[in-house]
């Protein structure tokens, strides 16, 4: 009897296991991914898939663009942001749901235009001033100049360099960027996380505020809705004026690269015109995606300067674009230059 029970046992688990196995063996395997390029230009349109290695089916799915759902695939990006970017596809199936992500790169639909330059005037600048910010307002420039212990803003005489208004920074700052947003003057610092702002009359400082999702402060401009920053990436900054904080950024991309090391800027006519640290070329940005629409090769008049005074190499470098909005003239200077000069950009031919 005992013999009995115990082989009903053994053949009763034997029976729970080739049950339990032949279970598992029938459950489906799945293994989704997202089908889609790594890189394209936003002329074109994304196609997103999702297929399963084992070839099995899904019953829905959902896309993502970063965070905002697509309504149909091919996706239209023509008025997508450039830069690195997510999809994401919520996939249900068998009672299930799976995420997942994949990154892609958006480039600019065509490569950026040339332009050359004319010189209109030269006026002098001031040789002490390792000019990080400038701005043109109402006949005066103003300037930020930088270095620990040389740091200022200052009202300028555009005809005759000389400093008619100053104020200096305690030697802990390194002084950077600067713009005028209505009665107010902005200014950076490098690496201090911290911003200045003045009473423009009389440089008056009447607060501060902190920038933390920007790595750096480099340039700084404005569109008349947000401040525009540079932090020395590829990206730019859209700051709100009253709290200083980021609320979202483009990145500088053409048709094939991004371009870091981006530092002055200015707002001209729409688009955002971009020093490239240690470079002598000017980038015109599209304001809504970042696209480098137009590269101006500056390359001479740093030969100009040096015909009258020796330059550091790598440091005392182009950097200062301002711009005169009602008689639509352009400003530019360097590092420690003497000469600002007033230019006319063309398209080259």
């Amino acid at each position: 009897m005992l013999f009995s029970v115990k082989l009903f046992s053994v053949r009763s688990l034997i029976f729970i296991l080739f049950i339990g196995l032949g279970t598992v063996s029938c459950q489906k395997k799945y293994q989704f991914s997202i089908q889609a390029p790594d890189k394209l230009k936003v002329n074109q349109t994304l196609s997103i898939d999702v297929t399963d290695k084992y070839n099995h089916t899904y019953d829905s799915v959902v896309y993502y663009l970063d965070s905002k759902r697509v309504g149909q695939v091919p996706l239209d990006i023509s008025n997508e942001k450039l830069g690195r970017r997510i999809i994401k596809a919520d996939v249900y199936y068998d009672g299930q749901h799976k995420t997942l992500v994949k990154p892609v790169l958006f480039f600019a639909a065509r490569p950026p235009k040339v332009y050359d330059y004319k010189v209109i005037n030269v006026f002098p600048h001031d040789t002490g001033a390792y000019t990080q910010g400038l701005e043109y307002r109402n006949g005066y420039l103003y300037e930020s100049t930088g270095q620990r212990g040389e740091s200022s803003l200052r009202k300028v005489n555009l005809k005759t360099g000389k400093v008619l208004q100053q104020v200096d920074l305690s030697p802990q700052y390194f002084a950077e960027g600067m713009t005028i947003f209505g009665d107010k003057v902005y200014q950076l610092t490098w690496q201090s996380g911290k911003g200045f702002v003045y009473q423009l009359n009389d440089f008056k400082q009447l607060k501060t505020f902190d920038y933390k999702k920007s790595k750096e402060g480099w340039g700084l401009t404005h569109d008349d809705k947000h401040l525009i920053k540079t932090d020395g990436t590829a990206r730019v900054w859209f700051l709100d004026p009253e709290t200083g904080q980021e609320s979202h950024f483009i990145e500088a991309y053409t048709d094939k690269q991004s371009v870091t090391n981006l530092n002055e800027l200015e707002y001209i006519q729409g688009k955002v015109y971009a020093n490239v640290y240690q470079k002598n070329i000017i980038l015109i940005l599209n304001h809504d995606n970042g696209a480098i629409e137009g590269v101006v090769d500056l390359n001479p008049l740093e030969k100009e300067v040096k015909k009258s005074q020796n330059l550091v190499p790598q440091d005392e470098v182009l950097n200062g674009i301002a711009y005169d909005k009602i008689n639509n003239r352009i400003f530019v200077t360097g590092k420690r230059w003497g000469k600002l000069f007033e230019i006319e950009i063309f398209e080259r031919q």
